[in-house]
């Protein structure tokens, strides 16, 4: 029996944390395992802690990872890969190499006859004034030019650098990760969507760290944890979506 399965926020790479050779080797151990049932998977963005595509060249590391993805694409399962704050610039090696299917903002989809609404969640009704403008600069095509102008060694350290340092805000911040179904920001961005789209059955985000299903009306929100220290994913089987812990 088929399954189409979910995850986010692996942030292979990071400078911040120290498994990441772990970090990798168990989720392609996962994505080994999954093969056999899986007809499609969703990968809901920051897989990497920091990924830019130059003209010719791409960040090195991660190969069992992209080999992985490859391999799942070569043997016909679909992968989707939507971009996070910390992968945004993917500019065609992803799709070319690995055959994965791009997105780039929140996309509406059905699946097994669940009308569904995915995205990373990343500007999708934060608060926070510092985290937009800094989202507005790393969109910018400008600056996306003129950081590829930066010599490698300067640009990797500033991009790896960064990253790490948002790991770290990230994880300070996330004493109280749950802020309530009132100031969830994800959960008030999905309300918003179903006041013009009331027929959606499931929102499935990553971004925020936190694994939540939460009921909202008669849909359901799904945030999926993260590949650091949930382990978690979403599996959709004969129309039942639930989250699940890799062991």
């Amino acid at each position: 029996m088929s399954a189409v399965y979910f995850i986010s926020d692996a942030h292979l790479g990071s400078r911040a944390l120290d498994n990441n050779r772990e970090r990798e080797t168990r989720l392609v151990r996962f994505l080994d395992r999954i093969k056999s049932d899986a007809s499609a998977i969703y990968l809901l963005g920051d897989m990497f802690d920091f990924w830019y595509e130059w003209k010719s060249v791409v960040p090195k590391g991660y190969t069992r990872f992209l080999g992985k993805l490859s391999e799942l694409t070569d043997s016909g399962i679909e992968v989707h890969y939507f971009a996070g704050n910390h992968d945004i610039w993917s500019y065609g090696y992803l799709a070319e190499e690995c055959g994965v299917t791009m997105h780039y903002g929140p996309c509406q989809t059905v699946i097994e006859g669940k009308k569904m609404y995915l995205a990373h969640g990343d500007g999708l009704g934060d608060p926070s004034l510092s985290f937009r403008f800094l989202r507005g600069i790393f969109h910018s095509r400008v600056c996306q030019f003129l950081f590829s102008l930066l010599p490698d060694r300067l640009s990797l350290w500033l991009g790896y650098g960064w990253a790490a340092g948002s790991m770290r805000d990230h994880r300070m911040r996330e004493v109280h990760p749950y802020f309530g179904a009132d100031k969830e920001y994800l959960v008030c961005w999905s309300r918003r969507v179903l006041e013009s789209d009331p027929d959606i059955d499931f929102f499935i985000y990553g971004h925020r760290h936190i694994v939540l299903d939460e009921t909202l009306a008669k849909s359901r929100v799904l945030i999926l944890g993260d590949w650091i220290t949930h382990f978690t994913y979403a599996v959709l089987r004969d129309g039942k979506l639930e989250i699940k812990e890799d062991r």
